[in-house]
């Protein structure tokens, strides 16, 4: 599978290069492929090519959007022609000016999620991921029990290419959790604050959250 990351973050560069490491063909996309941080980027991990925008998902069967919620319609737009793409979108809507812990700059109402496949109603965007540290996220043996990672989006296939993705991860099929259509999105990128939350009183960010039922 050809998957284009975009995002050069904690959350892009582990996983670009998981990917690469299962063996996909993995690009990941930044606003400057010639920047010193894109350079450092290369020589750090030289399995995973570092493009532009643009140039990463062009070629990709798989987008995945691992930037910040308030600049993810820009990044995509700048990506080019997404029509007939899946989009993995892991963003949250996090307020940079908010201070912490941030507010949200979309919520109840509308996601970031949605916002992505209003933009582009020819993709096929499906939310996951985005409750998680990205540590848990390509390595979820990290934290015991039998926790759980969702996705939501309108087209089954791309559900089913994105629950491939997981399952690739470590994630049993079990454990992922299909909660429907891109509206729920609203509800995952609104658990930030609860992950926040925790995170503080819990020390640290290796954890998640499992579903019980009586």
């Amino acid at each position: 599978m050809r998957y284009g990351v975009l995002g050069t973050g904690p959350v892009g560069r582990a996983i670009s290069a998981r990917l690469a490491g299962l063996g996909h063909e993995v690009a990941i996309g930044t606003r400057d492929a010639t920047s010193p941080k894109a350079l450092d980027l290369a020589a750090e991990r030289p399995e995973v090519r570092v493009a532009t925008f643009a140039d990463a998902a062009t070629g990709a069967e798989v987008v995945v959007n691992a930037t910040g919620g308030v600049v993810s319609l820009d990044v995509l737009r700048a990506a080019g022609n997404l029509d007939g793409k899946v989009i993995v979108d892991i963003s949250n809507p996090i307020d940079p000016a908010s201070g912490f812990p941030p507010s949200l700059t979309v919520a109840n109402t509308d996601s970031v999620g949605e916002q992505i496949q209003a933009a582009f109603p020819n993709a096929r965007v499906v939310k996951s991921l985005n409750t998680i540290n990205c540590d848990v996220m390509v390595d979820p043996a990290i934290v015991p029990g039998e926790h759980v990672v969702f996705v939501a989006g309108e087209d089954g296939d791309a559900k089913a290419t994105v629950t491939a993705m997981l399952a690739e991860f470590g994630w049993p099929v079990q454990r992922i959790l299909d909660l429907g259509g891109i509206e729920a999105a609203r509800s995952t990128e609104m658990y930030l604050q609860l992950w926040i939350r925790l995170n503080l009183v819990g020390g640290g960010h290796l954890f998640n959250i499992a579903v019980n039922r009586g």
